[in-house]
């Protein structure tokens, strides 16, 4: 017995007085809405309707197991319409994994526009340092950094890139001296950001070939906004995100070294499960971040590298 179909069956019967009636509301024959009342009677072991050749009513037991049906069948239908209109209007919980820097300073700011224009949708930013599985952890989205497109069966959508930049406080400078070239830093105390996404050795590249500087002991985080705070302290040179550098070079608490290298280069992906039957609220996260995101990239890296903030 489908106890759902004979629930509606029950209800459409009290509701039109006879199982012919009822029958031809839900397309049955008045044969199988007869044997599916029964089944349903059968199987809860009371009787809900007395019948007789002219009416049918309700019994004690049947009053009180139709409000109980009605319910039910009206929150089902509730489920039903809200998964069915899901890709078409954004709305619920969205579920958002970054990684820390760009959750910071890109994520959080970009949440609050965003929440303006969908009201629906209360959004829920996770971060961390690691990359987490998208389905076991039930994260909806995920935003990460990578050099390609991640090796995964999730889609990925690709918002904008990113770099990292030398930088270090005018105070360091003034004591330790500004180093020129690559080979420079050897003679100063590099400051190490230790995080899975970047690797550990700060390689310069250009028309010569490569070199690569690997940061000292002296300090070492693993969050890029601790290592700005540092380095801005007059602890040493550090490698920075774009993103989290340039708040620290509008303040005047750090300036850019050798600014003809771009670092690290990596992309920002949204990651999520499938395209079929896409939920609005993915849908309109995701689109809106392709089209601020890299707005606000630009206007970052036009700070990056705009000479008034080298050394």
């Amino acid at each position: 017995m489908d106890i759902y179909q004979a629930m509606r069956v029950f209800v459409r019967v009290v509701e039109t007085g006879s199982f012919t009636a009822a029958a031809q509301a839900l397309g049955y024959s008045t044969a199988q809405t007869s044997r599916l009342l029964s089944e349903l009677e059968s199987s809860l072991q009371a009787r809900l309707l007395q019948r007789s050749t002219r009416r049918l009513a309700l019994t004690e037991v049947g009053a009180r197991y139709l409000e109980r049906c009605r319910l039910i069948l009206g929150e089902i239908e509730d489920a039903n319409a809200e998964a069915g209109g899901a890709h078409l209007i954004p709305r619920g919980h969205l579920r958002v994994q970054s990684t820390t820097g760009i959750g910071i300073q890109l994520l959080a700011p970009l949440a609050a526009r965003y929440a303006e224009l969908y009201p629906q949708v209360d959004v829920d930013l996770t971060l961390s340092q690691r990359q987490p599985d998208l389905l076991e952890e039930g994260h909806d989205v995920v935003i990460t950094l990578s050099a390609n497109l991640p090796d995964s069966e999730m889609i990925g959508q690709q918002l904008g890139s990113i770099f990292s930049v030398i930088s270090a406080a005018p105070s360091y400078l003034e004591s330790h001296g500004t180093p020129k070239t690559p080979e420079d830093l050897n003679q100063h105390r590099c400051l190490h950001l230790v995080d899975p996404l970047f690797t550990d050795s700060w390689t310069f590249r250009d028309g010569q070939g490569e070199q690569s500087i690997r940061p000292g002991s002296v300090f070492q985080v693993n969050v890029a906004e601790a290592m700005a705070q540092a380095a801005e302290a007059g602890l040493g040179v550090c490698l920075l995100p774009d993103y989290v550098a340039v708040g620290s070079y509008q303040r005047g608490a750090l300036v850019r070294l050798l600014p003809q290298y771009r670092l690290h280069e990596k992309s920002i992906y949204a990651l999520y499960p499938s395209r079929r039957f896409l939920d609005a609220k993915v849908k309109t996260w995701v689109e809106f971040l392709k089209q601020e995101i890299p707005k606000v990239l630009d206007k970052h890296q036009a700070i990056v590298d705009d000479p008034e903030h080298w050394a």
